[in-house]
């Protein structure tokens, strides 16, 4: 009896290493399901993606920062940039921010910042610069900007009249809520 329990406590501590090798988030994902379940209904559940380490859903206390969300998420990557996030935005359960690049990574010859405009500051002409932004576009972020005041986050540039989820895939890193 004593040899069949060992046997199968290490079974058991195989898999785990095998599963850690296989796939690296394996504890992570069963950590967050476990993390969801038992969360009470004042937690906040955040997603963040893009130049993240670990990109994901997180289960965190009202009242949490960015800041927070990207400490939990492992940090962000050598390749973000940092105009277009502001870690002391204080987060709203079922939000999800997108980390940009600093660098397009795809093109290894690269070497330049990719050119990015400011959606709190740029006037019409320069936020037509971003393809994908025409006239009625950056007039319509203008007047957004101008009654609701500025950008807290890139992803609430989708709350402008005219973009939309597939625009927003399009300029999301065309754009920073900062100048440097």
């Amino acid at each position: 009896m004593v040899k069949v329990f060992i046997g199968v406590l290490v079974s058991v501590v195989v898999l785990i290493v095998v599963f850690q090798f296989v796939d690296p988030n394996f504890g992570n994902v069963v950590g967050n399901i476990v993390s969801e379940n038992t969360a009470s209904l004042t937690s906040l559940s955040v997603s963040i993606s893009g130049e993240i380490t670990r990109a994901g859903t997180y289960v965190l206390d009202p009242n949490s920062t960015l800041e927070m969300l990207i400490e939990l998420a492992s940090g962000v990557t050598s390749n973000a940039d940092e105009l277009a996030y502001d870690t002391s935005y204080v987060l709203q359960d079922g939000l999800s921010f997108y980390i940009a690049p600093k660098y397009d990574m795809n093109d290894v010859c690269e070497y330049e910042p990719i050119a990015k405009v400011n959606i709190n500051e740029a006037s019409e002409d320069e936020l037509m610069e971003i393809n994908g932004v025409g006239n009625a576009i950056a007039t319509s972020i203008i007047s957004y900007r101008d009654e609701n005041g500025q950008f807290g986050r890139i992803e609430d540039i989708k709350n402008v009249s005219g973009i939309g989820n597939a625009t927003f895939e399009k300029i999301k890193n065309y754009i920073v809520l900062r100048s440097s």
